[in-house]
């Protein structure tokens, strides 16, 4: 064993350093490794996290390129500690050390093992078919927020239920936009439409497993945003997700790009929770 490498220092940030870091990067230029184990990861993890067990680290850190700033986390700092030594031993240019672990992080989680969501992605997937897929998921979100809005009473929830829906349109739109681009034969906005519908939001859960995982009480307001922030989260790692298990380069990146754009919606969400 090379125990050099366990005593490499490596820099340490807290969750709120780790955010503003991650905050000014995009998804692409940076890597998120979750180093504990697969139940961990399962009941709550960053969204676009990289689960790689510290102890399977050694190992399948060829999985991870080393000219790319890497965060590691784990549970409160310790496993991740040494993950990030080790990975600094084996000559990544920059780690970081999430210290306090995810218990620190009070930002949005997203949940699920590393394949949830992954049946509407199978990696082979042409940008046409991806654009498809987004689109119908974010149509289906749109759903959910109109539903939502005819149940409630308050006027303001009704107003809040209609800027959401709203939200989800003006992706629709772009997501539209790009098809329109880059499909030969383009369809009618209502023929792409109906070969995009499906049963799941963002995300890749339904309505009932995004209620059971966050029981939201619908006369709050917060705890309405909250629910957004935390489906666009759970959209934004599935998209990361896909990313990662793409075969296609141009449509990694297409998946890549949809990802940053929920990353700009949770800013948004964060910044409605804020007023």
């Amino acid at each position: 064993m090379r125990w050099k490498q366990f005593l490499t220092p490596v820099k340490s940030l807290n969750a709120p350093e780790i955010r503003a870091y991650l905050n000014d990067l995009s998804t692409d230029e940076y890597t998120l490794v979750d180093v504990r184990q697969p139940g961990e990861y399962k009941s709550g993890h960053i969204p676009g996290a990289k689960l790689i067990p510290v102890a399977d680290l050694a190992e399948r850190s060829k999985e991870l390129d080393p000219g790319k700033p890497t965060v590691v986390y784990c549970a409160i700092g310790g496993r991740s500690r040494v993950a990030a030594q080790m990975l600094a031993g084996k000559g990544f240019s920059e780690v970081i050390n999430m210290a306090g672990g995810i218990k620190a992080w009070d930002s949005n989680t997203a949940v699920g093992t590393k394949e949830t969501g992954l049946a509407l992605f199978s990696g082979k997937e042409d940008i046409v078919e991806v654009l498809l897929i987004a689109y119908a998921l974010e149509d289906g979100l749109r759903n959910f927020y109109i539903s939502m809005q005819a149940r409630v009473t308050q006027e303001d929830i009704k107003a809040l239920f209609g800027q959401l829906s709203a939200i989800e349109v003006k992706h629709q739109d772009r997501l539209f936009a790009e098809y329109e681009q880059v499909a030969p034969d383009a369809l009618s906005r209502e023929a792409f439409e109906d070969n995009a519908a499906t049963q799941a939001m963002e995300g890749g859960l339904t309505t009932d497993e995004y209620l059971a995982l966050y029981p939201t009480d619908f006369t709050q307001a917060t705890e309405v945003i909250s629910l957004a922030m935390a489906i666009e989260a759970q959209a934004l790692d599935l998209y990361l997700r896909a990313a990662d298990n793409c075969s296609q380069e141009n449509t990694k990146q297409t998946l890549k790009r949809i990802a940053e754009e929920e990353r700009t919606h949770l800013k948004l969400l964060g910044g409605l929770l804020d007023a």
